[in-house]
């Protein structure tokens, strides 16, 4: 079984999955002659030609829009938003169209099309290139939001969002782009959208990440080795597998979350709000979350102080089990 990367595993499931399925569609800004900024789509042009491979215009809202009429009309696009900076422009077409299509129609038509996008901090990139925007499309509803944490689950993950029968937005921390190898199986296998994943086991303190995110959480409990602590990946924020979160919590009694996206109205006061309603009389401390700030991503020399590091998520392990 070959080690790939993330860029080589998600690269691998778009060929597999245009080989399987003539009706799969890549489309956007520089994927094709280029095989896209960061190589993600490198070699599909050459493969499936042009009518398969898309070089658009530098225009989010229209790479989106076409998608939705490609989808409708059955095709099976997927769209990249070439930095998720990028992706305020495709919020109309996301809200006010894509997500709706079923609902629209009673059912009488889908909308199967998959953006994708890198996502996130952690690569000292330029304004507009290093931002987690997650939560605009988690309030969409219709949307599903998907976020992979490895190469393996990058691919599986992926081959669900491109076989689902509704709009999903696939996020790619880019930090995690080529950060380490694992084993990654050719062919066919499929990740449920929805689920999440228990990383680790523990009875002390459940800690709950996606993204590039829990790999801080791992590196974080390095330092708490003395903490039994629970890791759960979320891998999908929409619809979110909140059971094994409780179940968790209820096992545990205290919780830790950490996400790189602004505090306020992130995903993790859904969460805290989730484990108020199922699970509160089981918890023995308040739920403490580890996050980015209110405020834009600032650039290069700044980032490190921003974006939630071992450090700060280790810190909040031990203030919660101690409490």
């Amino acid at each position: 079984m070959a080690k790939l990367n993330m860029v080589q595993a998600i690269n691998l499931a778009l060929h597999e999955e245009m080989e399987r399925d003539p009706t799969v569609i890549v489309m956007g800004e520089d994927v094709g002659v280029d095989g896209g900024v960061f190589r993600v789509t490198e070699g599909l042009l050459n493969k499936f030609g042009t009518d398969r491979v898309i070089d658009t215009p530098l225009a989010e809202s229209g790479i989106v829009g076409t998608a939705i009429g490609m989808a409708v009309s059955g095709l099976k696009p997927v769209a990249e938003i070439q930095f998720e900076g990028f992706s305020y422009m495709t919020i109309d077409q996301l809200a006010a169209h894509a997500s709706r299509i079923r609902y629209r129609s009673r059912g009488v038509y889908h909308c199967p099309m998959v953006v994708r996008s890198p996502y996130g901090g952690g690569v000292r990139a330029l304004e507009h290139h290093s931002e987690a925007v997650a939560t605009f499309y988690v309030h969409i509803p219709g949307m599903k939001v998907v976020i992979p944490s490895s190469p393996y689950d990058a691919k599986g993950l992926l081959v669900s969002c491109i076989r689902d029968p509704d709009p999903v937005f696939f996020f790619e921390p880019k930090r995690l782009y080529r950060a380490f190898k694992e084993e990654v199986p050719e062919g066919e296998y499929t990740i449920p959208i929805g689920t999440g994943n228990k990383l680790s086991e523990g009875d002390d303190i459940t800690l709950v990440s996606w993204g590039a995110m829990v790999r801080v959480c791992q590196e974080a409990m390095k330092q708490v080795e003395d903490i039994g602590v629970e890791l759960i990946d979320l891998r999908t924020l929409s619809p979110l597998d909140d059971k094994i979160i409780i179940d968790s919590v209820r096992k545990t009694g205290r919780a830790v979350i950490v996400h790189e996206e602004p505090k306020t109205l992130g995903l993790g006061a859904e969460i805290i709000a989730r484990i108020n309603e199922k699970a509160f009389l089981y918890l023995e401390a308040p739920v403490k979350r580890v996050t980015g700030y209110d405020i834009p991503v600032p650039l290069a020399k700044l980032e490190d102080y921003y974006l939630p590091d071992a450090e700060r998520v280790a810190l909040a392990i031990r203030e919660v089990a101690g409490f």
